[in-house]
C-alpha cells in the first residue's frame, strides 16, 4: 500500500482541525515526552535557534511542522505510517534521522503516539517565554492561579428570589450579564435521580423515589442530601472518582513486582471520604503518613498514591546508563502526578528546560524529583515494625521449609519403597511444621500494603565495565538531584536541593525532614492552599455539573483554561479553607443549590445562545461513567452485592455482582468491559472522564453478557415481586425500577402487545428480550 500524499495545504488543514478539539492531556504529553526529545536530537538544525535551517524543515512551531521542508510535510496528523518524521526516525528509507544515532525504541513510540492522537503542540509559540529570558517571578506571580483566595461579596442580580446558596448569587449574576434566564427547576423524580447518582453512584428505588415525591417538609430535600452524604455507598461513589486521579490499579505487568494488597489503598480512599477526612490532612496522609506523628501504621496503605504509581522494568543486565533514564522517567511521572492532582500544575514540563509557558523552572522540577529520588516502595505492616518482626522471622522460615519440599519432590524416585516412604514422611513433617508455624505465630496473617520507606535510590554499575551491567544501592539519607541537562541523568548539572516550588512561596528553603514528602504535602495546603484549593473545588464543580469553573482541570497555567467564573472559584475554595477544607460541606453547597436543580430541558434560543453552557443555565444532560451504569444494571435486577471493601474480582466475571469499584483493575491488560466504556488509562493521571459513542458500546449492551445476563435476572425479580400481576402492571413496575417513572400509554400498549403475543417458552423468551432492550435504552444509561 503506497503512502497517502498530503499537500501542505492539506496538513495545515488537517492541524487546524486537530488544535480545534486538542485536549490539555494533549499538549501535556508534547511539552513532557515530545519537545524534549526535539529539543535534544533536531532543534539543533531544525528550529529558530538552528545557524542553518536544514532541509527547510522547522519542528519548533505548529506552523513550520505544518507546512513542511523541502521533502514535504513532515507530519500527517492521525497518521504515524504516512508520515515523513516517524518513517525517518525508523530508518526505514533513504533519509534517517536523527544522523547520529537511531532513537530508541520507547522514544519512537511516543513520536508515533503523538502523530497519531493528532500531532497536537501550541499552536502560539509566541506566547511562550523565549528560553534566554529566564523567568520573572514577580510577574509569574500575577498569574490569576497563584493569587490568594477571598471570600467574595455577593454580586447584585435581578432576580433577587431565585438563589438558594451563595453559589447562586454568582451564577445567576453572570447568567443575567449573558442575557440568559435559568432553567425551571427539575421535577422532584428527576431531581432524586441525579441526586442519587451524583452522589452515591446508584439509583434510586421506587419506594425511595415515592418517599421523597410524597415529603412535603420545607426541609424534606436537604434532609435527603444529608443522608445521602452519610451513606457508606457516598465513599465508594467519589473513591472511584478519586482513583482516576491516582491512577490505581490492582493488577501490573506480569514482570513487574505484584500488587497483591493494592486494594488496601482504595479501602482507604473510601473510608477517608465516608469519614470526611479534612482535604489537607486527605493530601498529607497519602503523600506522608508514615511522617505525621499523629497517624499509625493501620494507616499506611494511604501511600498507595506513591507506592502504586507506574513502575517501568529495569533489566539488570543493561548498562546502568540506559537504566538511569528509566529511573528519571519514574520520577518524572512522580513529579507529574502529584503536581497536577494536587496543584494544577504541570511541573513535569520543566524537566528538560525552564517551563515553555509556566513560572516553573528546571530547578523547580529538580526540587520536587529529589523528593521522591529520596524514598523506595516496599511493602510494610498495618502494624507496629517490633510487633512483626517476629511473623517475618516465621515467614522466612516457612519460605525455607517450602524450598525443603520442592525440592525433596523434585528428587529422582527410587527403587526402593523405604526410600519414597521416608521422602513422602520428611514432605509431610514440613508441611505440618508450616502449618504450626502459621497457627501459633501471632499476626501471622496480616497484610503487607504497599508504602514507602525512607531510602534514596542510586542506580550504579554492577562491575567495572557497561556490559557488567546494574546495580541498585538504597542509602538511608535523602538525595539532591542535579539538574539533568536536556533532561539526560548520564549528563548532570549543578546540584539543587529539596524544596517547594519558587512561584508558589515567597522565599524557597530547603526540605530538611528526611525526603521531604510531608514538608511538600504541608507547603501544598499552607503557602500554597489558595492554589489548591481551587483545584480541587474545581474537580468537584466539575463532576456536579458536567463542565468546570476551568474547563481543564489538570492545568491551571498559562495554557490551560481560564475561570468562567472566577469569582464564584476564589469564594468556594476560600469558603472550603474556612469550613476545615470538608468535602461534604462542598458538595452539599453545590446540590443545594437553584442551579444544580435546575432542569436539563432548553429552549432553542437558549441552546443557540450558549451551546456549550458555559453560563449554567441549564443543567446538562450526561451519560453514566460505566461504574454506576453497570452498578445500575446490577440494582435493578436485585443482584447487586453491597458488600464494602476487600480484594477485587474480575468485572467480566460472571459470578462478579459487587460494585464495578471493587472489579480489577489491571494496569498492563485492561478488562474489556472497562475498556470499550472510557475507563482511564491507569498508566496516568486522569483529569476528567472522556467521553466516546461507539459502535462496540452498543454491540456490548445488544450482545454482551451483562445485559443478556441481568435481563434474566430482572425477570426473576418480576416473577417473585410481581408474579400474579397483569403483564401491563409487570410493565409498570418494571419501568419504575429502571427509569423512575410510569410508562406512557404508548409505552404500556407496545410492551403488552410484544411480550403478550407468545405463549410458555417464547413467552418468556419476549420477556426477556423485551427487558434486555429496557435495560440497553438510553433513558436508563443517561442522568436527565
Amino acid at each position: 500500500m503506497s503512502p497517502t500524499v498530503m499537500t501542505p495545504t492539506a496538513v495545515v488543514t488537517a492541524a487546524e482541525t486537530a488544535a480545534a478539539t486538542v485536549s490539555a492531556d494533549q499538549l501535556d504529553f508534547f511539552e513532557r515526552k515530545i519537545r524534549p526529545l526535539l529539543v535534544q536530537h533536531c532543534y539543533e538544525c531544525h528550529s529558530e535557534q538552528s545557524d542553518t535551517m536544514h532541509a527547510g524543515l522547522r519542528l519548533d512551531a505548529a506552523d513550520g511542522l505544518a507546512a513542511g521542508g523541502d521533502s514535504g510535510p513532515a507530519v500527517v496528523p492521525g497518521h504515524p505510517a504516512d508520515s515523513l518524521l516517524i518513517q525517518t526516525v525508523r530508518y526505514d528509507g533513504d533519509i534517517q534521522m536523527p544522523p547520529e544515532g537511531k532513537l530508541s525504541e520507547r522514544e519512537i513510540e511516543h513520536l508515533v503516539r503523538w502523530v497519531r492522537d493528532g500531532a497536537a503542540m501550541p499552536s502560539t509559540p509566541a506566547t511562550a517565554r523565549p528560553a534566554a529570558a529566564g523567568i520573572d517571578w514577580q510577574q509569574g506571580r500575577q498569574h490569576w492561579a497563584f493569587q490568594p483566595a477571598h471570600v467574595q461579596d455577593l454580586p447584585t442580580v435581578t432576580r433577587s428570589d431565585w438563589p438558594r446558596t451563595r453559589t447562586d448569587h454568582f451564577l445567576l449574576a453572570a447568567m443575567e450579564r449573558q442575557g440568559l434566564e435559568p432553567a425551571p427547576p427539575a421535577d422532584r423524580v428527576t431531581l432524586i435521580r441525579r441526586l442519587y447518582f451524583d452522589l452515591l453512584g446508584l439509583p434510586p428505588t421506587p419506594e425511595q423515589i415515592d418517599a421523597f415525591v410524597q415529603d412535603r417538609r420545607v426541609d424534606a430535600y436537604q434532609r435527603l442530601v444529608d443522608r445521602l452524604l452519610a451513606s457508606p455507598r457516598y465513599g465508594e461513589k467519589w473513591g472511584r472518582w478519586w482513583l482516576d486521579m491516582a491512577r490505581y490499579t490492582d493488577r501490573t505487568a506480569s514482570w513487574l513486582p505484584q500488587t497483591s494488597h493494592a486494594y488496601l489503598y482504595r479501602d482507604w480512599v473510601v473510608a477517608a471520604l465516608n469519614d470526611d477526612v479534612p482535604y489537607d490532612r486527605f493530601v498529607h496522609r497519602q503523600l506522608a503518613t508514615d511522617l505525621m506523628p499523629e497517624t499509625g501504621p493501620e494507616d499506611l496503605a494511604a501511600l498507595g498514591f506513591l507506592s502504586l504509581s507506574p513502575a517501568y522494568w529495569k533489566e539488570p543486565k543493561l548498562p546502568c546508563e540506559i537504566i538511569k533514564t528509566i529511573v528519571a522517567d519514574e520520577w518524572e511521572e512522580r513529579v507529574d502526578a502529584v503536581s497536577r492532582t494536587f496543584l494544577g500544575l504541570t511541573v513535569a514540563c520543566a524537566r528538560c528546560h525552564d517551563h515553555k509557558f509556566d513560572p516553573i523552572s528546571s530547578e523547580d522540577y529538580y526540587a520536587l524529583a529529589g523528593v521522591f529520588a529520596s524514598v523506595r516502595h516496599a511493602e510494610r505492616p498495618l502494624i507496629d515494625e517490633a510487633a512483626y518482626e517476629p511473623v517475618r522471622k516465621a515467614k522466612q522460615r516457612v519460605a525455607a521449609l517450602e524450598k525443603e519440599i520442592q525440592a525433596l519432590r523434585k528428587q529422582k524416585p527410587s527403587a526402593e519403597s523405604e526410600d519414597a516412604e521416608k521422602r513422602q514422611a520428611e514432605i509431610k513433617s514440613r508441611q505440618a511444621e508450616i502449618e504450626r508455624i502459621r497457627q501459633t505465630t501471632p499476626n501471622y496473617d496480616v497484610p503487607l500494603v504497599n508504602a514507602l520507606v525512607e531510602e534514596s535510590t542510586y542506580v550504579v554499575r554492577a562491575g567495572k565495565t557497561p556490559e557488567e551491567g546494574t546495580a541498585f544501592e538504597h542509602r538511608p539519607e535523602p538525595r539532591d538531584l542535579p539538574a539533568f541537562i536536556r533532561g539526560n541523568p548520564n549528563r548532570p548539572g549543578p546540584i539543587v536541593p529539596r524544596r517547594f516550588l519558587t512561584v508558589l512561596t515567597d522565599q524557597p528553603q530547603p526540605f530538611t525532614e528526611g525526603s521531604g514528602r510531608l514538608e511538600l504535602a504541608r507547603a501544598m495546603t499552607g503557602e500554597a492552599r489558595s492554589v489548591t484549593a481551587r483545584v480541587i473545588v474545581n474537580r468537584i464543580f466539575l463532576a456536579h455539573f458536567g463542565r468546570g469553573i476551568v474547563a481543564t482541570p489538570s492545568n491551571f497555567g498559562r495554557q490551560g483554561d481560564t475561570p468562567s467564573h472566577p469569582r464564584l472559584l476564589d469564594d468556594l475554595a476560600a469558603r472550603l479553607i474556612a469550613e476545615g477544607w470538608s468535602l461534604k460541606w462542598l458538595h452539599r453547597e453545590l446540590v443545594l443549590s437553584a442551579a444544580w436543580r435546575q432542569a436539563a430541558s432548553t429552549s432553542p434560543k437558549k441552546l443557540a445562545a450558549d451551546p456549550p453552557n458555559r453560563w449554567l443555565s441549564r443543567m446538562e444532560t450526561r451519560r453514566l461513567d460505566v461504574e454506576p451504569w453497570r452498578d445500575a444494571v446490577l440494582s435493578v435486577s436485585g443482584a447487586l452485592d453491597h458488600r464494602v471493601g476487600g480484594p477485587s474480582q474480575p468485572v467480566d466475571d460472571a459470578n462478579n455482582r459487587r460494585r464495578t469499584l471493587y472489579a480489577t483493575v489491571h494496569r498492563r491488560d485492561m478488562a474489556a468491559t472497562l475498556m470499550v466504556h472510557d475507563f482511564p488509562d491507569p498508566t496516568q493521571h486522569s483529569p476528567a472522564r472522556s467521553v466516546t459513542t461507539t459502535a462496540l458500546q452498543g454491540l456490548y449492551a445488544l450482545n454482551g453478557p451483562l445485559l443478556l445476563g441481568h435481563a434474566d435476572r430482572l425477570l426473576e425479580r418480576l416473577e417473585r415481586e410481581a408474579g400474579d400481576a397483569s403483564a401491563a402492571q409487570r410493565i409498570e413496575r418494571v419501568y419504575r425500577l429502571l427509569y423512575g417513572r410510569g410508562p406512557t400509554m404508548g409505552e404500556r400498549e407496545l410492551g403488552v402487545a410484544y411480550v403478550s403475543a407468545g405463549d410458555g417458552e417464547e413467552a418468556a423468551e419476549r420477556w426477556q428480550s423485551y427487558l434486555h432492550v429496557l435495560l440497553a435504552a438510553n433513558e436508563f444509561m443517561f442522568v436527565d
